[in-house]
């Protein structure tokens, strides 16, 4: 049995792998009437795609965008909506001196383990290059909000530490993070970030990073208390993206180190205008959208292939070395801010559909 379907009521279903003929998805429970076009979802899928910078990979692929059925004259009609994506610039021979072994940190091990076979180029279904599927859908999923929340909404993602660096999110601008290669929302930061990735990239490792995901205009009332809670399913939707790790929403982790007094979000009300003077759950209480700004945040581990030369095991059992070359990104969580905003959209409607189905 295997799982590629996510979601509830507003469902996504991928497929393809990372050096098949292509990839695609298939969206279901998309509301009708939403003015869709291919270039609507190319706009999202632009900026994930790879051989944008030196600090990505260098793989080229256009990451072109049809729409297959779904949409008549511009609108969706309610039906499933198939999206292929074909992939041009793949290089399988890259991985022809590793098809018997196992690269540590990757799923070439528990894959071969589960199915007894692995596709070997490029790690197959295991591939970051799913992920540009799921941008497909969550780029659907944004016009739909877009439509039924208005101009208040907005699902914005960046990269808030990249390796052992950090940037202070208080300093955090929306219109920086489209300016820079590294999705960084603090502008002092950028110039450190590309000597130090520069550095990383020319010594054949790599670094991990923690994205940040903030989602604005969200009403009350998105999640159920228990077993759908909307941190529940925003945690499942980041951390089935390849290489995450930990997620946090709101202060996270940190707020096991807070007292009762400094955790607490306490409320206020002014002119019958509702005020939290902080955020420390990220916008959800009980699982429950509270109105304030989401906020969620997950880490990406260091890209597991590497120049550096690491011991492993091959298929037969045999203890050997192996060294991975190839194009491969120095930083993978920076291509990752543009899929966690889709998982984030495809959450939040989800949702927004399920609330309108009991509450109205």
């Amino acid at each position: 049995m295997s799982f590629n379907t996510f979601g509830k009521l507003f469902r996504f279903t991928t497929w393809g792998e990372s050096h098949g003929p292509a990839i695609g998805c298939i969206v279901d429970g998309c509301p009708p009437n939403i003015n869709l076009d291919e270039k609507d979802i190319q706009l999202e899928l632009d900026k994930r795609k790879p051989g944008q910078s030196k600090f990505t990979t260098q793989r080229k692929e256009d990451d072109k965008v049809q729409i297959l059925s779904g949409v008549f004259e511009g609108k969706t009609t309610g039906t499933p909506i198939s999206l292929i994506i074909y992939n041009k610039d793949m290089r399988s021979k890259d991985y022809g001196n590793i098809k018997d072994k196992f690269r540590p940190g990757h799923a070439d091990f528990t894959y071969f383990k589960k199915y007894g076979i692995r596709d070997y180029r490029g790690g197959g279904r295991s591939s970051a290059r799913e992920t540009a599927s799921r941008v497909a859908a969550g780029a659907i999923a944004k016009l739909v909000l877009q439509k039924k929340l208005g101009k208040k909404f907005k699902v914005i993602g960046a990269v808030t530490q990249l390796g052992i660096l950090g940037c202070d999110t208080s300093q955090w601008n929306d219109k920086i993070i489209s300016k820079n290669p590294f999705f960084c929302p603090d502008k002092s930061m950028i110039k450190l970030w590309e000597k130090y990735l520069l550095g990383v990239r020319k010594s054949g490792s790599s670094c991990g990073a923690v994205i940040e995901v903030r989602a604005r205009g969200i009403p009350v009332g998105l999640g159920a208390p228990i077993y759908s809670k909307l941190d529940s399913d925003i945690a499942s939707a980041f951390m089935s993206i390849n290489a995450v790790k930990g997620v946090n929403v709101g202060t996270g982790m940190n707020s096991a180190q807070l007292s009762g007094e400094q955790n607490s979000d306490e409320i206020s009300s002014k002119n019958n205008k509702l005020k939290f003077n902080s955020n420390n759950a990220g916008g959800i209480l009980g699982g429950i959208s509270s109105g304030q700004e989401i906020i969620a945040s997950f880490a990406v581990k260091p890209t597991s292939s590497i120049l550096t030369t690491r011991k492993t095991i091959n298929k037969f059992g045999k203890n050997t070395t192996i060294s991975v070359k190839g194009r491969h990104d120095p930083c993978v969580g920076i291509r990752a801010v543009p899929v966690g905003e889709a998982m984030m959209n495809c959450v939040l409607l989800d949702h927004y559909l399920m609330n309108q189905a009991q509450c109205g």
